[in-house]
C-alpha cells in the first residue's frame, strides 16, 4: 500500500535499521564468526547433526554411476520411469490426513492429499509431507533389541509371553490410536489377559475438554467443529488453524468464510475472526481482532465473554474475576448478532473452562449447527486422570508387564517420574522404532515399521474410515505393533488378513467391496448424518468457582506446540528442523519468545541466553524478542529437547519438564540472562525487498465492498503522451505464447501461513537441507519463501514529518500480520536473463523462467538482479558430503530423492522450475491421449498441497481454466503483481488481502507518478 502511515516490517531489527542489521544486509560473507551454538564450529557441529538426502540418480551432478542391474523378471506392477500411486493413511498420535502416496521403482517419494476425504479434502500439513523422510531414517532399529542387544523375533515373543503369562497388571500406553482394528486387537489381547488395561494420553492433551463435555452433555467426546458455518469466530489460546486437534480439516472450512470475488454481484461477505492469545500464532496472525492475555487470564476471559453474552441475551450471569481485555466488549456485541452461526473455542485444558465455553456456544445455540455433538471426531482421546494414575501404579511397583505404543518419558509433563520408576516393572516393552528416551529404558524394543511400510486404518470422526496399505517392502527387520500383540495371544499374526476380515465383518456396507474401499483409501458411510443438537446441564457455578480460584502472578509461562516440530515424534526430520516457524522464522531450535518490553524490564536482548525457572526446575534457551508477546510472559515450544531422536533432532530444551497438573502453563517463573551474543538460525529478514513499497497491499470489507480495487496501488508514469500505468511502457519486445501460459493466483486472504507448501516444494524438488549454521549465514535452500509482514500504524499526522517517520520505527506490541509466499514470478520481462553471461537462464515459449543447470557457471548476476531475491545459490554440494550429513549423505536417505529432478551441484544456481517435470508429464499424457491438458490435471507441488487451496495454478491460456476465470473477475479487482512499478510482468498475480474489520482505508485507487 502506497501513501499512507502504515510502515511493514520482517522483523524488529529492520523496523529500527539495527547497526547489525544494516552492516549484514548486503555483505554476502556476513557472520563468518556465527556463534549458533554454545562454542561450536559450523563444521564440527553439522558432523554431530542430521541424517541426509542426495542423488538416486546423480547423472546431471559429477558422479559416476556405478550400477546399471536390468530387471530379468518386471515386477508386474512396475513400470521404470513411471510412478505408481497408492491410497493410504497417516495417523500418528492422533493427527490425520487421508494420502496419496508417490512411488518410484517400489521406493515412496511424495505424499499428497487426497481429495475423495470430505473431512481432509486433500490438504496436507508440513509434518505429513516430511513424514516420507522419515522412512527412510538410517538411524532405526534393524532388529529387535533385549536391552541394547540384538535378539531374534522367535526370542523375543517367547520372553514376553513368559513375562505375561507371570500375570499381574499389565499395562499398554499409547497416544490417541485412530484405528478401530488396532482397538480390536487391543480388545482380543485383553481377553487373553484380563488384568491388561489400555492407558491413552495425548502429549499435547484435549482432556479437559473431553472431561467438560462429559459432564455438560454427559458425552465425553471431541465434537464435530464446523467453522464453514461460522459468521463469527472466537478462539482462546486455540491456534485451530496450526496445531489445536485437527488443524487441516479446520483450515479449509475457515478459507470458505474467508473467499471474496470481485464479479458483478460475487461474494462480498466474510466471517470474522476474533482471538485472545498469549504468543503470536497462525490463527492469530489471521484474525481480524487479536487481543493479547496472559495464560492466567483465559478463565476470566471466557466468563467475561460469557456474561457479557449472557445480558445481551437476558440469561443470569455468573461470578468470576474482573478483566480488561482489548476487543472484548466488541467480541460479544458480534457473537449476539450472529446468533446459531457462530463458534467459541479455547486450547485450555482446564474442564472448568471448558465448561464455561460449551455454556457460551450452547447460549448461542451453536449446538446442532456449527458444533456437532452427535457426529464425534476421534483426534484427541487422551485421558489425563488413566495416565496419570498408571504413572503412580509404576512408581508403586503395581504393574508387572507394560507395553509403549508412544514415547512418554520424554512427551509426558511426569515423563522423568516415569523414567525412574521404570526399573521396578519386571517386563518392558517399547514399540518404538528406534531407542529413543522410552524404549532405551525397556528391557526389550520390537520395531515397529514405518507407516508407509504397515497395514492399517483408521476412523478420524464417526462414521468416517479410512485405510492404510504398505507403499515398500519393510526397509529392516521389524514387525507391526498389531502382529506382534497377535502372535502373543497366540492368534495368526498376519494383521492384513485380520484388517480385511473386520473390515468385511463389521465396517463395510452396502455393497462397498474391499478392494474399492482400498483403491479410494476412505469409506464414509457417516457423510450424510445431520448435526445435532445437546442441552447443556453443567455446573456452571462450580466451574466458575474454579476459575476464580486461578491466580496469576509474576512472569507466566506458556507452552506451545510448533507447527514443524509438533511434540516431537518427528525431531529427526531435517525437513521439519529446517522450516522456519511461521511466526518466529526460527530454524533448528526453540527459544524464549518474549515482548520488548518485558525484555528491557529483565535487561534482556535479543542475541542472550536466558533460564527459565519454575519451582527447582529450569532450562536454558536462547532469547527472542517476538512481536504480539503478552507483556510479562513468555512462550517456549514443545517437542524440542529430545536426548534419544537421533542426530538431527536432539537439539533445544523440553520445556515439559517445567509443568505440572497437565497444563501447559505456569506462575512465578523466573528469568535470567545467562550469556550474549548468539545468532538464530533466523530467515525474517533474509532476502529482504529493501523497503520497496507496493510489495503487501491491503484493505478492510467495507471498503472493498464500496471499491473491489480498494488496497490497490497501481504506479503510473508521467510521459511526452501524457500519464501511462508502468506496464504500458518497455524496452522488451515481449515473448510470444502460442500454446500455453503457466501462471499463478495467490490469495493473500486464504493463505496463513502453515508452510506445508514449503515442505511439498522441498520433496518434489530435492532441495537440500544446508543446517543451522549456513541458514544463518542466509544460504537456506529452499525454493519457495513464505514471508511474514509485521505492519503497524505511526499515530496519523497530516503530511509526513521527522516525528511522523521516527514513530514509524517504533515495534507495535500487537502489529497486524500478512503471509506472503514468494517464489521465482517467472517474469516476461525477467532482469536475470539479460545478464546471465552464458544463456543458462531464458525463458521458455510458455511463460516459465527456465534454470540450465548444465551451462550455469555461477557469477551470480541473476541473482544479484533478482527484485524478488528468489535464487538459490549453491555454496557447497550438499550431497556426499561429511559436512551436511542429513539425508543426501547416505544410500538409505537418498532413496527419497524424486528422480524426475536434477540433483544440483556447487556452484550452480536454483530457483523455483513451477514443477515443469509436473508440467511436462502432464502435456505427455494429454499428448498421448490426443487432447490438451485439462485444468487442474498438471498441479504445482505448492498448490496441491495447500489445505486452503490459496495458490491455483493452472494455463491462462486456457479460458476454462480456474486462473483464468479468476484474473478475467480479478483483473480489475483484487489481483496485483509485486513491485509492478518495475514491470517485469510476473506470472505470478497475488490477490489484495482484505480484513473484515473497521479501519480507516481510502476507497478510491491509489497512485504514484514517477517522471522519466
Amino acid at each position: 500500500m502506497e501513501n499512507t502511515n502504515k510502515r511493514y516490517w520482517k522483523g524488529v531489527e529492520e523496523l529500527k535499521n539495527d547497526i547489525e542489521f544494516v552492516k549484514n544486509a548486503n555483505r554476502e560473507f556476513n557472520l563468518d564468526d556465527i556463534d549458533t551454538v554454545e562454542p561450536t564450529h559450523r563444521r564440527d557441529f553439522l558432523k554431530v547433526l542430521g541424517f541426509g538426502v542426495a542423488a538416486v540418480s546423480l547423472a546431471a551432478c559429477d558422479a559416476p554411476v556405478r550400477k546399471a542391474i536390468p530387471y530379468l523378471n518386471k515386477p508386474e506392477d512396475v513400470e521404470p520411469g513411471i510412478p505408481n500411486w497408492y491410497a493410504s493413511t497417516y495417523a500418528e498420535g492422533g493427527d490425520y490426513s487421508s494420502i496419496l502416496v508417490k512411488t518410484r521403482e517400489g521406493r515412496p517419494v511424495k505424499i499428497e492429499g487426497n481429495k475423495m476425504s470430505s473431512l481432509t479434502r486433500g490438504g496436507v500439513s508440513a509434518r505429513v509431507h516430511a513424514s516420507v523422510l522419515s522412512l527412510y531414517d538410517n538411524e532405526k532399529l534393524k532388529n529387535p533389541k533385549k536391552g541394547t542387544s540384538d535378539i531374534s523375533w522367535e526370542d523375543l515373543d517367547k520372553e514376553v509371553v513368559a513375562g505375561l503369562s507371570k500375570g499381574g497388571n499389565i499395562r499398554i500406553v499409547s497416544n490417541t490410536i485412530l484405528s478401530p482394528t488396532f482397538k480390536k486387537v487391543i480388545a482380543d489381547f485383553i481377553a487373553k489377559y484380563p488384568s491388561a488395561k489400555h492407558v491413552t494420553y495425548d502429549a499435547n492433551s484435549v482432556s479437559g475438554l473431553i472431561q467438560a463435555n462429559s459432564e455438560s452433555f454427559n458425552q465425553a467426546v471431541v465434537p464435530s467443529y464446523d467453522f464453514s458455518k461460522a459468521k463469527v469466530m472466537v478462539g482462546i489460546n486455540a491456534d485451530f488453524l496450526g496445531t489445536w486437534i485437527s488443524p487441516d480439516v479446520y483450515a479449509a472450512q475457515w478459507a470458505d468464510t474467508r473467499r471474496l470475488s470481485s464479479a458483478k454481484g460475487g461474494k462480498r461477505e466474510m466471517s470474522r475472526h476474533f482471538q485472545f492469545e498469549t504468543g503470536m500464532t497462525i490463527t492469530g496472525a489471521s484474525a481480524d481482532y487479536r487481543s493479547m492475555i496472559k495464560p492466567s487470564q483465559e478463565g476470566a476471559v471466557v466468563v467475561a465473554l460469557y456474561n457479557k453474552v449472557a445480558a445481551a441475551l437476558g440469561s443470569a450471569p455468573i461470578s468470576g474475576p474482573a478483566v480488561e481485555v482489548q476487543n472484548l466488549d466488541k467480541c460479544a456485541k458480534e457473537l449476539v448478532a450472529a446468533k446459531g452461526a457462530s463458534i467459541v473455542v479455547s486450547g485450555s485444558n482446564n474442564p472448568a473452562i471448558q465448561t464455561v465455553v460449551n455454556a457460551l456456544n450452547s447460549l448461542l445455540q451453536n449446538y446442532g449447527t456449527t458444533i456437532d455433538l452427535g457426529n464425534p471426531v476421534n483426534f484427541r482421546q487422551g485421558n489425563d486422570a488413566e495416565m496419570n494414575a498408571f504413572i503412580n501404579e509404576v512408581k508403586g511397583g503395581q504393574v508387572s508387564t507394560v507395553l509403549f505404543l508412544s514415547n512418554p518419558v520424554y512427551d509426558h509433563i511426569r515423563g522423568a517420574e516415569l523414567g525412574e520408576a521404570l526399573g521396578k516393572v519386571a517386563t518392558s516393552v517399547s514399540f518404538a522404532a528406534k531407542a529413543d528416551e522410552t524404549a532405551s529404558k525397556c528391557k526389550y524394543i520390537a520395531p515397529a515399521p514405518h507407516y508407509l511400510e504397515s497395514w492399517g486404518d483408521a476412523e478420524p470422526k464417526k462414521g468416517f474410515y479410512s485405510l492404510m496399505q504398505p507403499t515398500i517392502s519393510l526397509i529392516y527387520n521389524t514387525r507391526q505393533a498389531e502382529s506382534s500383540l497377535l502372535t502373543w495371544i497366540g492368534v495368526s499374526n498376519d494383521y492384513q488378513a485380520y484388517l480385511k476380515s473386520n473390515w468385511s465383518k463389521n465396517i463395510l456396507s452396502g455393497g462397498k467391496s474391499w478392494v474399492q474401499a482400498l483403491h479410494d483409501g476412505v469409506y464414509e458411510p457417516g457423510a450424510s448424518a445431520t448435526a445435532s443438537g445437546a442441552s447443556f446441564g453443567g455446573n456452571l457455578a462450580a466451574a466458575a468457582s474454579a476459575i476464580a480460584a486461578i491466580k496469576g502472578s509474576g512472569i507466566e509461562l506458556s507452552a506451545f506446540e510448533s507447527i514443524a516440530i509438533g511434540t516431537g515424534a518427528q525431531a529427526n526430520n531435517p525437513w521439519l528442523q529446517e522450516m522456519p516457524d511461521p511466526i518466529s522464522k526460527v530454524t533448528w531450535e526453540n527459544t524464549i519468545a518474549i515482548s520488548e518490553k518485558t525484555a528491557k524490564e529483565a535487561g534482556i536482548a535479543q542475541g542472550d541466553w536466558a533460564t527459565l525457572t519454575v519451582g527447582g526446575k529450569s532450562i536454558e534457551l536462547p532469547v527472542l524478542i517476538q512481536p504480539g508477546q503478552t507483556h510479562n510472559t513468555v512462550s517456549v515450544a514443545i517437542g524440542y529437547g529430545r536426548t534419544a531422536a537421533g542426530k538431527a533432532g536432539n537439539v533445544g530444551a523440553n520445556v515439559l519438564t517445567l509443568l505440572s497438573n497437565g497444563q501447559f502453563w505456569a506462575n512465578d517463573v523466573k528469568l535470567a540472562k545467562t550469556k550474549s551474543n548468539y545468532t538464530l538460525a533466523q530467515t525474517q529478514t533474509h532476502n529482504t525487498v529493501m523497503g520497496r513499497e507496493a510489495v503487501i497491499q491491503e484493505s478492510v470489507l467495507s471498503e472493498y465492498v464500496k471499491n473491489v480495487k480498494a488496497g490497490r496501488f497501481e504506479p503510473t508514469i508521467q510521459t511526452s503522451e501524457g500519464i501511462k500505468r508502468a506496464n504500458q511502457i518497455t524496452l522488451w519486445n515481449g515473448h510470444e505464447k502460442k500454446n500455453h501460459s503457466w501462471g499463478m493466483v495467490i490469495d493473500l486472504n486464504l493463505c496463513h501461513g502453515c508452510g506445508a507448501c514449503l515442505v511439498s516444494c522441498q520433496a518434489e524438488n530435492n532441495v537440500p537441507v544446508v543446517g543451522k549454521a549456513e541458514v544463518a549465514r542466509a544460504r537456506e535452500m529452499h525454493w519457495i519463501r513464505l514471508d511474514r509482514y509485521y505492519s503497524s500504524d505511526a499515530p496519523h499526522e497530516e503530511g509526513y514529518s521527522p516525528s511522523g517517520f521516527k514513530a514509524m520505527e517504533i515495534a507495535s506490541e500487537n502489529p497486524e500480520v500478512v503471509f506472503q509466499p514468494m517464489m521465482c514470478q517467472h517474469c516476461s520481462n525477467a532482469p536475470c536473463e539479460t545478464v546471465c553471461p552464458v544463456l543458462a537462464t531464458t525463458h521458455s515459449s510458455e511463460g516459465l523462467n527456465q534454470m540450465t543447470y548444465n551451462r550455469c557457471i555461477g557469477t551470480r548476476y541473476c541473482a544479484n538482479n533478482c527484485p524478488y531475491k528468489v535464487r538459490r545459490f549453491n555454496w557447497f554440494k550438499y550431497f556426499e558430503n561429511d559436512n551436511f550429513d542429513y539425508h543426501m549423505n547416505n544410500d538409505l536417505g537418498r532413496m527419497v530423492l524424486n528422480p524426475d529432478v536434477t540433483v544440483r551441484s556447487r556452484g550452480v544456481i536454483e530457483k523455483c522450475s513451477m514443477c515443469v517435470q509436473r508440467i511436462q508429464a502432464g502435456k505427455l499424457v494429454a499428448k498421448k491421449e490426443h487432447r490438451r491438458p485439462v485444468d487442474g490435471e498438471i498441479q504445482t507441488a505448492c498448490s496441491q498441497s495447500c489445505p486452503t487451496n490459496a495458490i491455483v495454478f493452472g494455463d491462462m491460456l486456457d479460458p476454462e481454466s480456474q486462473i483464468s476465470k479468476i484474473l478475467s473477475v480479478e483483473k480489475e479487482g483484487r489481483a496485483f503483481h509485486v513491485l509492478e512499478e518495475i514491470n517485469v510482468q510476473p506470472q505470478l498475480s497475488y490477490l489484495t488481502k482484505i480484513r473484515n474489520k473497521e479501519g480507516v482505508a481510502k476507497s478510491e485507487v491509489k497512485h504514484e507518478e514517477h517522471h522519466s
